[in-house]
């Protein structure tokens, strides 16, 4: 059972940069396909990112494309979300999250772990 723990949020001005890290154990990440989503109080979980396991190809939420990149190493079992020209909205909880197969990836359905999270903050 593959176990994710994200890292790397806090308060960040606008404009900053921010580097999101999400470790993996319990499995090896090259088995999976990493996501990243991102979740607002009293809204549903919102899809951020994802890649193949190539990261070949990746698919991206349309405000953060550009500004926003998924990487991965599997030989430290760790995933990444970098984040940057941050802007208020895209304060949230994010969530690292992996599945099996690349399909139908905006739904939360299909994922077979998430992450606890990581809070981001962007204000002055």
């Amino acid at each position: 059972q593959v176990r994710l723990v994200e890292s790397g949020g806090g308060l960040v001005q606008p404009g900053d940069s921010v580097l999101l890290s999400c470790a993996a154990s319990g499995a090896s990440l090259s088995d999976y396909i990493v996501a990243w989503f991102r979740q607002t109080p009293g809204k549903a979980r919102e899809f951020v990112g994802i890649c193949n396991r190539s990261g070949s190809y990746c698919v991206y939420e349309d405000s953060v494309k550009g500004r926003f990149t998924i990487s991965r190493e599997d030989t430290k079992n760790m995933a990444w979300l970098q984040m940057s020209a941050l802007a208020p909205e895209d304060t949230a909880v994010y969530f690292c999250a992996v599945r099996v197969a690349f399909l139908n990836v905006r739904a939360e359905s299909g994922y077979h772990a998430w992450g606890q999270g990581t809070q981001v903050t962007v204000s002055s």
